[in-house]
């Protein structure tokens, strides 16, 4: 019998994209901005901007948050960095795909307390699911945190 693991990329909840559309995790307000280009990740929907879209770029504390909600204590390990939503509310994510999957990607593992369990480097779409299934595969791992390598941003959570 063979088993068939899935895993789902966790957009940032609505009620979180809501709060931070009028204060970021780092206390300023919103500066939304018409993207030219398009092309940037976007946490909301965890699909790449299009040119003309309406986004903003703010401070966003994922590990604070997920500890708020299970009452970890992740110490030293919180931290906040810049994400990219839309401006306004959108419909989420278009599929179930774990989304910016095409380039060097860093899988973060989290202890429940919130502590930093290791990572894997991952190269490219064929690599996710043999490293999420790694991660996964120690009962210590509570979530796992994909991150850019370039700039070390958060682009989404998986959790068990």
């Amino acid at each position: 019998m063979t088993t068939t693991i899935t895993h789902t990329a966790l957009p940032i909840a609505p009620a979180v994209l809501d709060e931070l559309r009028r204060t970021d995790d780092a206390g300023r307000p919103m500066a939304p901005f018409t993207d030219a280009e398009g092309g940037d990740p976007l946490r909301c929907c965890l699909r790449r901007s299009r040119a003309g879209e309406r986004v903003a770029l703010v401070s966003y504390a994922p590990l604070r948050r997920w500890a708020a909600e299970t009452g970890a204590e992740p110490g030293a390990y919180d931290e906040q960095g810049a994400v990219f939503i839309h401006a306004e509310p959108c419909a989420g994510p278009e599929d179930h795909e774990l989304p910016f999957t095409n380039a060097h990607r860093v899988l973060r593992r989290y202890s429940a307390a919130g502590r930093i369990l290791g990572g894997a480097l991952v190269d490219g779409p064929d690599g996710f699911a043999p490293a999420l299934a790694d991660a996964f595969a120690d009962p210590a791992v509570a979530l796992v945190h994909v991150r850019a390598v370039e700039y070390g941003c958060f682009l989404y959570e998986v959790r068990r």
